[in-house]
């Protein structure tokens, strides 16, 4: 997630690792310094956290005292933890998904209480950069995450599908893939178009018995709805 964001705010970085290299590769594609976590928050007025959920601790024990603000993006880590690894210090829960490398990202962001709301707006200024970012109350960041965190991955099998389908019936992979992905890209710029209304946008291709209708039969038969709502009650399940 680090990298995908770095990516899409296209600035020189200044970013630590714990020894992967990671940084270090990062500063050669975009510019900037690969430093130590010390060193981060001494040159930073925002450091992100992007570190495993179980080094919040550990992190926070080496920027005590340095640190001016902290951005954390920790997934199943809530405001709360944050206040108490970094006592005194403005924290901002933010959620975002992969598609923020492209700027076409989701950031769900749950407001901290008593934060400074000048310094709230330059925060949430940065992260719109990356797509959109909606503000949510900490109780439905999980039922958020089940569905726009691990969506590209969802999509992505679900593009795998239709192209294995298409290839099975002599389509070219790289031709079946250009279909699908193409399609699904022009299809979310149409459901914008109509306010999200997936209905609508169904019944506009779908004419009564026709090919569309079989299609949409198949898959429900085959248990679509119900495969994505196990998705997301696994994924939440993980989360409690």
């Amino acid at each position: 997630m680090a990298r995908a964001m770095a990516r899409g705010w296209r600035d020189p970085v200044l970013c630590s690792d714990s020894g992967s290299g990671r940084a270090a590769a990062l500063v050669a594609e975009l510019g900037g310094r690969a430093a130590s976590n010390l060193e981060v928050a001494e040159g930073a007025d925002l450091v992100v956290l992007c570190h495993k959920p179980a080094q919040l601790s550990a992190v926070a024990g080496e920027l005590a005292g340095q640190v001016s603000a902290v951005a954390s993006v920790l997934g199943g880590t809530p405001v709360a933890a944050l206040q108490a690894a970094y006592p005194g210090v403005p924290v901002f829960r933010l959620l975002p998904n992969t598609p923020v490398e492209v700027r076409r990202g989701i950031v769900c962001y749950s407001p901290a209480p008593d934060v400074d709301p000048e310094l709230e707006r330059d925060v949430i200024t940065r992260f719109e950069r990356l797509g959109w970012v909606v503000t949510l109350p900490e109780r439905l960041i999980d039922a958020a995450a089940a569905v726009m965190s691990v969506g590209p991955a969802y999509q992505a099998l679900v593009a795998e599908a239709q192209v294995d389908a298409g290839v099975r019936y002599g389509l070219a992979p790289e031709l079946a893939s250009r279909l699908v992905i193409e399609t699904m890209a022009g299809s979310a710029e149409l459901l914008a178009a109509r306010d999200y209304d997936t209905l609508t946008v169904r019944r506009e291709v779908t004419s009564p018995g026709g090919s569309t209708a079989r299609g949409l039969d198949a898959l429900e038969r085959a248990g679509l709805r119900s495969a994505f709502q196990a998705a997301i009650d696994r994924v939440c399940e993980a989360r409690v």
